[in-house]
């Protein structure tokens, strides 16, 4: 029984793999390259529990000979490899062909494989969440972002691009031979990071905060889950859970400010900006600032958006470390380590 694991030097997979190898379980972890420190050391640093091994090899998700040899012979395969930048010069290249591509060479590996049994796909409250929404809104998966476009929401693209494609593929075999399939969708990930390349994605908002970019919060609320338990989901989904269900795991949510004010209180001997810009000033800056766009803030700042994660609680019988907890846990690594 060997569990793949598709981008385990990322942040969600580098906390799945170390879940595993707890349990005791055979892990093959993929990264792009092996002879990157950041991407392995924190890999080939974790406990091994009883029986338990870990095989790490490179796999690059534009080459399928690479991903057909990762996935060969696997009994588990848990898919979390795809790009985690929001916006780009070129969002085609950079953020939506890494996840397109790269999902139709690891369905088209586990169609030639024949071994994988279960098969969990990491997705995203952006392929869930439309670009326009009522303020106040609770989202549950029956919903798609299927109005993501390139130009305006290219992760929401990326993200529910990718997941159709696993979708129409496992409707498309044979029911009898076919993998049993879970998606699972995190909103922001928080929760201690292993490696300086966890830096980025959900973590860029608070390491923002902490090298205090700004002088003002932006008001907006946060979507938040733990890492930990993200990871936890993923792994009590290849045998709980609903074939082909869709589970959203999110913990709960915090203002920007409110993060900001339990930042100060846990780090005192740090200057934090607790203060909040207005509405207006925050659409100004908008115009400048080289990660949101105008239009992204008008869509996203003032307003409210909640999830119904009670099927994971119910199916996969999660309980969710509170925000703050999460929050608070991240910092430690991030200032010991020296990466603030």
């Amino acid at each position: 029984m060997v569990v793949v694991v598709t981008g385990a030097s990322g942040y969600i997979g580098s906390h799945i793999v170390s879940n595993l190898l707890a349990r005791g379980e055979a892990v093959r972890a993929t990264v792009r390259d092996a002879s990157d420190p950041e991407r392995v050391s924190h890999l080939e640093g974790l406990l091994v529990g009883e029986g338990g091994s870990l095989e790490i090899v490179e796999m690059d998700l534009f080459d399928a000979v690479s991903v057909n040899a990762a996935i060969d012979g696997c009994s588990d395969l848990i898919h979390t490899a795809a790009s985690v930048i929001v916006r780009s010069r070129d969002p085609q290249r950079k953020i939506v062909d890494p996840s397109v591509i790269g999902t139709r060479n690891v369905v088209a590996a586990v169609e030639k494989a024949g071994t994988v049994e279960r098969f969990v796909h990491t997705s995203s409250t952006a392929a869930i969440r439309p670009m326009n929404y009522q303020n106040g809104t609770t989202l549950t998966t029956e919903t798609w972002a299927d109005d993501a476009t390139l130009e305006g929401n290219p992760y929401g693209l990326a993200k529910v691009s990718s997941e159709r494609i696993v979708r129409d593929w496992h409707a498309s075999q044979p029911q009898d031979s076919r993998p049993r399939l879970v998606t699972i969708h995190p909103c922001m990930v928080f929760g201690p990071p292993m490696s300086p390349r966890h830096l980025r994605g959900s973590l860029a908002l608070l390491m923002a905060m902490i090298r205090r970019e700004t002088p003002l919060n932006l008001p907006m609320q946060v979507s938040i889950v733990d890492v930990r338990d993200v990871a936890e989901a993923h792994i009590r989904a290849l045998t709980g859970g609903e074939d082909e269900g869709r589970y959203l795991v999110v913990a709960g949510d915090m203002m920007m400010e409110d993060m900001a004010k339990e930042l100060k209180k846990a780090h005192p001997e740090r200057k934090w900006a607790i203060r909040t810009a207005p509405y207006w000033f925050a659409l100004i800056a908008a115009i400048f600032h080289p990660k949101i766009s105008v239009s992204w803030a008008r869509n996203h700042l003032r307003k409210k958006l909640f999830w119904d994660a009670s099927p994971a609680e119910r199916d996969l019988d999660m309980v969710w470390k509170s925000p703050v907890e999460s929050l608070l846990d991240t910092t430690p690594a991030i200032f010991e380590n020296g990466w603030d």
